[in-house]
């Protein structure tokens, strides 16, 4: 556990990834109460959505000063009807020509940070939580810290209420994000994301590696296997 509770209400960004399952460990750490949100936008990997439940009854055992409030699942499917990407249709993963991987989904995060306030708004949560990071990640812009600092003074604005945007993982490489799943709840979470949390693009779901379950080969398990070899390898 780190730090003292605050009396704040959280929502987090709840994928059933592994950077959204360690936001929510780490919101649980900090806020009296934390609900999380989650979004059915048709992506190819949405055995995510499975792992979500699984996460969220294997977080709720664990020692933490916060409690687990309710889940929220809504339906985005507006996202697949403004074109195809590789998260949402069976094509390879690849560079686009403005530079950016066809992973991205445009307005995806500006979308999901949105639909969050609004459901803040109804519920008097006040603290936004989402996993996005610059340290690693596939050059999306709406994982940067400048996008999400100025979303955070939009959506505060746009719903007449001071609301807080936070992002644990900005600055951490994988390697960090393991180190600090295993500082917020020791072994026990290490191995609740590992087993139970899934980043895998393609959805592939039998194979379990040492770093969890994935096709090995996409980007996402590339970074996450990289991320967790860095970690079991660092001295102390």
């Amino acid at each position: 556990m780190m730090g003292a509770v605050q009396q704040r209400r959280a929502l987090v960004l709840f994928s059933g990834g592994q950077d959204s399952a360690t936001c929510l460990a780490w919101a649980l750490s900090r806020y009296a109460e934390v609900e999380t949100i989650g979004f059915d936008y048709g992506q190819r990997h949405r055995v995510e959505l499975d792992c979500r439940q699984q996460l969220r009854a294997g977080m709720a055992v664990l020692p933490w000063q916060g409690a687990l409030g309710q889940d929220h699942l809504l339906q985005v499917d507006v996202l697949r009807q403004l074109g195809a990407s590789a998260m949402t249709d069976e094509v390879a993963i690849s560079m686009q020509q403005d530079g950016l991987p066809n992973t991205f989904v445009p307005g995806r995060n500006l979308l999901f940070f949105t639909l969050a306030a609004a459901l803040a708004y109804r519920r008097g949560l006040t603290v936004l939580v989402g996993g996005m990071s610059e340290t690693d990640y596939s050059g999306y812009p709406d994982c940067r810290d400048n996008t999400l600092k100025a979303l955070q003074v939009a959506l505060s604005l746009g719903v007449e209420r001071p609301l807080v945007v936070e992002t644990p993982l900005m600055w951490r490489s994988k390697a960090e994000t393991w180190q600090l799943t295993h500082a917020l709840g020791g072994d026990a979470l290490v191995e609740l994301l590992r087993r139970d949390s899934h980043s895998c693009y393609l959805g592939v779901r039998d194979r379990l590696h040492d770093w969890g379950y994935g096709c090995g080969q996409c980007p996402a398990c590339e970074l996450r296997a990289q991320g967790w070899r860095e970690w079991v390898d660092t001295p102390g």
